[in-house]
């Protein structure tokens, strides 16, 4: 399935003790690490994301910049969890997942098919529409939308993670320049941006599911369990690491922060202030490049197109790096199990059931989590396969529209997801498949138990709020 080879980050690497068992070396935190932290972030900050943002802004001023900052907290305890199971068990979390019930992997399956289909006509659509904006005499929206899924096609194939950070990192570098000119163009009133780090509810109808869904949007859904394989593509792949990680993580999360917080700066005021209402989804961006040149000039409107651009492409190119490596997990794991059941030798040991600290089972063979949570480099046709189904079957979606009940599945799965993310999370490093050391401690489990039930009622609501009548 993976190539050990060497081909992984071998900064992570780890010492060998008398006995030849490697040992988890701490490792101090430090700038010079950061990486994944750098790619979550690019990949859960999507045009989307800004959109919601700027029209939370719009509709109610600074009064939700709390809300915002709540949300980049959740998701780190979120993210801070994925990694963390990651580098204390030496298994991914699809492995963990798998120990917990064959339910899981038929949710996941389900899940990765559904959502990979119709996210990856909007990743393709989103990253084409500024690019149709800057150059819009080239050609047709649909032909810039194929564009860009094919680039980020063949730019994963190869899976050079190291070239793939850097260049993640270049584009966030983009994303975090445009997003700060904007908020310090428009003149933000401080006074009032501090007043909003109040816990203060609107006075307007669904005020409480609007803070929530704000909340519950900053910084990205599936990308959160992408982060731990992530981890150790870097080569992060025991507990020597972990305070790195967390250090990433860290940083991950406060780029998330300053992303959000200055589109909602730009929503307060150039929007709220002169009573000016955009679209929802990514054509409200255009519709913003459109009054930034009114209001500033055609090159602030290009600047901000450009800065568009690399948001909706890093999470683009995120999504195709990321959840490809979480479906090939999922498959090599099949394949391993079904070989097992076929030679009468049973299922492999589920994830932290292995005593020796090796990544052995009790059988004595590894995993296929095993493989990749060593940092291995992967290249196995799984991996390419998701990325084919990211890029030429929702093609036909950017020609002929989404269908309707597919929509409907892909809103209900997407909703789904966090809550499943959080309580597995909870789950998992709360038994004995997560060494002691490393389980979850009270702030742990009261921000993932608070994360699960904020996701519960959004799944909820997005549940009631499908067209379920005319689906039937």
């Amino acid at each position: 399935m993976a190539d050990t080879s060497g081909n992984a980050d071998t900064t992570g690497s780890t010492a060998t003790g008398e006995t030849g068992k490697a040992l988890s070396v701490p490792r101090k935190s430090s700038w010079k690490y950061i990486g994944p932290g750098i790619v979550v972030a690019a990949t859960g900050v999507g045009a989307g994301d800004l959109v919601a943002t700027l029209i939370a802004g719009s509709n109610f001023g600074y009064t939700l910049l709390w809300a915002a900052v709540i949300g980049c907290l959740v998701k780190i305890s979120l993210a801070e969890a994925a990694g963390r199971w990651h580098l204390s068990t030496g298994r991914t979390l699809f492995d963990g997942w798998a120990s917990l019930g064959r339910w899981t992997s038929w949710f996941f399956v389900v899940y990765v098919v559904i959502w990979g289909f119709v996210y990856g006509a909007a990743a393709m659509s989103s990253s084409g529409l500024p690019l149709q904006a800057l150059f819009p005499d080239v050609m047709d929206l649909e032909w810039w939308a194929v564009l860009t899924g094919l680039v980020g096609l063949v730019f994963v194939w190869f899976n050079k993670y190291e070239v793939f950070e850097k260049v993640m990192t270049v584009l966030v570098g983009v994303m975090f320049v445009v997003t700060v000119y904007l908020a310090i163009r428009v003149t933000p009133n401080l006074g009032d941006a501090f007043a909003g780090l109040l816990p203060v509810l609107p006075d307007e109808k669904d005020s409480i599911l609007n803070t929530l869904g704000l909340i519950g949007g900053v910084g990205g859904t599936i990308t959160l369990a992408a982060y731990g394989y992530w981890v150790n593509a870097k080569g992060w792949t025991n507990t020597g690491w972990m305070k790195v990680m967390r250090l990433d993580n860290r940083v991950a999360y406060i780029t998330t922060g300053i992303f959000v917080i200055s589109m909602l700066f730009v929503g307060a005021e150039l929007l709220h202030s002169s009573n000016v209402a955009i679209a929802s989804g990514d054509k409200g961006l255009i519709q913003l490049g459109d009054i930034l040149e009114d209001e500033y000039g055609t090159a602030t409107a290009k600047f901000f197109l450009i800065g568009f651009f690399a948001t909706s492409f890093t999470s683009l190119i995120g999504v195709w790096h990321g959840v490809s490596l979480m479906f090939a997990d999922f498959v090599e794991r099949y394949r391993k199990d079904r070989a097992g059941r076929a030679t009468g030798e049973g299922e492999t040991t589920p994830a932290g059931k292995a005593t020796s600290g090796k990544g052995e089972t009790s059988g004595g063979g590894t995993t296929s989590g095993e493989e990749v949570a060593s940092g291995a480099r992967e290249r196995s046709w799984p991996f390419r396969a998701y990325l084919l189904w990211l890029t030429f079957p929702p093609i036909v979606l950017l020609f002929q529209g989404e269908p309707f009940r597919l929509i409907i599945l892909y809103g209900v799965l997407g909703a789904a997801f966090l809550p499943f993310l959080a309580l597995t999370l909870v789950w998992l490093l709360n038994s004995s498949r997560t060494p002691t050391e490393w389980r979850n401690g009270i702030l742990s489990n009261s921000m993932l138990t608070i994360a699960g039930l904020l996701f519960i009622v959004l799944c909820v609501k997005q549940i009631w709020d499908q067209p379920w009548s005319e689906f039937f």
